[in-house]
């Protein structure tokens, strides 16, 4: 005969059990009969708490804003963009000075011209300014424009001016200073430009004097600027680019990375991010390339 068991009956794991749940409950009953949860203290030092928190999220915060500011690099400021000008602060009237005088095939070569030319207050000129970069060369000129500021030169000079970008070797061997070598050496680096854009590329011929290059400009300038395409350098092939004179194997590469990783580069200034890019030559490089 089977005895039937009760149903408040339990084995004593059960029973060990309901004491602890027991012992549970007859705890938090003492919690909260003897534990002041809306003590003063406690509500200072969770307010002190989150203000030093506070503290800390705003300080990460101007930390990340300041990150996010676009950084200057130096720059030729000849070859100030829209979108560069704007981002330094430029009105548009400045910046329409400026594109107007590179339209005339003049460039900037000074902080003062930069000034007369655009009309930039002086505040925004002493923020800018010690940003600008301007060709080595630049330093190293003597006054050889004769010709354009009508100053006493010598009768040998006293010649009409004739493009520097159809000069045969025997033209250029005219002028003291200049042989066999060099003259072909003009002639050979012209070719690999394509022509001269600018007359100061004429400085950049290897073992070519500044001096003796000064006497070269009063008798040759540009007069007729050769026909050459801008390479869009988003749509570009590494091929094109490694055929710019001032671009060799190493920063080809270098660039075409920069360009893998940011999908397109939205202005050629971007460039300057680049590690080791050759600053000093931007503004040459950015005669033969542009970003679109």
């Amino acid at each position: 005969m089977k005895i039937k068991k009760s149903h408040f009956w339990y084995n004593q794991r059960q029973r060990n059990g309901i004491f602890v749940l027991a012992a549970i409950i007859i705890l938090l009953q003492f919690i909260f009969f003897f534990v002041d949860f809306d003590s003063k203290e406690t509500i200072q030092l969770n307010t002190s708490e989150m203000q030093g928190f506070e503290r800390e999220i705003d300080s990460l915060n101007k930390i990340a804003i300041e990150q996010k500011k676009p950084r200057i690099y130096p720059f030729n400021p000849s070859f100030i963009t829209d979108f560069k000008g704007y981002q330094l602060g430029m009105s548009v009237e400045e910046i329409d000075r400026l594109l107007e005088h590179r339209s005339n095939g003049k460039y900037i070569n000074s902080i003062q011209e930069f000034q007369q030319v655009t009309k930039v207050s002086d505040s925004l000129l002493n923020i800018i300014s010690p940003y600008f970069k301007f060709p080595d060369w630049i330093g190293k000129r003597q006054s050889s424009y004769t010709v354009k500021n009508n100053r006493s030169i010598k009768s040998e000079n006293i010649l009409t001016v004739s493009d520097i970008n159809s000069a045969t070797a025997e033209e250029l061997k005219s002028i003291h200073g200049i042989g066999d070598k060099l003259s072909e050496r003009i002639i050979k680096y012209r070719n690999r430009l394509g022509g001269f854009l600018v007359n100061d590329q004429l400085y950049e011929v290897y073992h070519l004097d500044p001096v003796v290059a000064d006497k070269i400009l009063n008798r040759f300038q540009i007069l007729t600027r050769p026909k050459i395409s801008k390479i869009n350098i988003n749509e570009a092939s590494f091929k094109e680019v490694l055929s710019i004179v001032y671009v060799d194997y190493s920063l080809t590469k270098k660039i075409f990375e920069y360009r893998d990783e940011v999908a397109e580069i939205q202005s050629l200034e971007e460039l300057k991010q680049i590690e080791d890019f050759p600053i000093e030559k931007f503004d040459r490089i950015a005669l033969y390339l542009h970003a679109k």
